[in-house]
């Protein structure tokens, strides 16, 4: 009995390691994909069925985002020109904390997905004499501008967060991992667990 016991628990943990990781993830996106579908879905506002009540049509709000998303690349690429942008974004700063807002999510959103990429330079720091390391990754190689000659700015992430902070380092003390940012992201992310191949 014991022995069939301990056979049963180890397939439930095998399972569990298994469907938790996979339930979790499936979850989360679902969570995040519905809200924002029922956060812009205007089926609601505009369709009614045949007795007057609000229709909703699922996917229409992330149908909804995706046109908007193309349809502002268009734009951009092929209609805006440059002094129609810097006319948009002196407009911008005239309003202090939207021009906070929108530029510091701008300058996320570029360090991940935009033509110059923040984060694809990941860096071994030496942090003190005892041979301490950290990793991260190289966001500003010339620290000049605050009168920082030789010093460079890295930016280490935090695990199981995406939250993170900079930090000052003498040059010397950063040298360059070879393999892929993403994959670097993902090791330091998941607090070491997911191993670098």
């Amino acid at each position: 009995m014991k022995r069939i016991f301990g056979i049963l628990l180890n397939y439930f943990v095998k399972g569990l390691l298994i469907v938790v990781p996979l339930g979790a993830a499936f979850f989360l996106m679902f969570w995040v994909v519905s809200r924002i579908d029922t956060g812009l879905n205007l089926s609601t506002e505009i369709l009614v069925d045949s007795q007057g009540k609000p229709l909703y049509v699922p996917g229409l709000g992330i149908l909804t985002v995706i046109i908007i998303i193309l349809i502002a690349g268009v734009l951009v690429t092929n209609v805006i020109t440059d002094p129609i942008k810097k006319w948009f974004m002196r407009w911008l700063n005239r309003v202090p904390l939207f021009k906070f807002l929108y530029s510091s999510i701008k300058d996320l959103t570029e360090a991940f997905v935009g033509e110059e990429k923040k984060f694809n330079e990941p860096v071994l720091v030496e942090v003190n004499e005892s041979g301490l390391k950290k990793i991260g990754f190289l966001v500003q190689k010339d620290m000049k501008s605050l009168d920082l000659p030789g010093e460079v700015a890295v930016y280490f992430p935090m695990s199981y967060s995406f939250a993170g902070q900079v930090v000052i380092v003498s040059a010397d003390k950063v040298k360059p991992i070879n393999r892929s940012a993403a994959e670097v992201m993902k090791f330091v992310i998941s607090g070491g667990v997911s191993g670098l191949h």
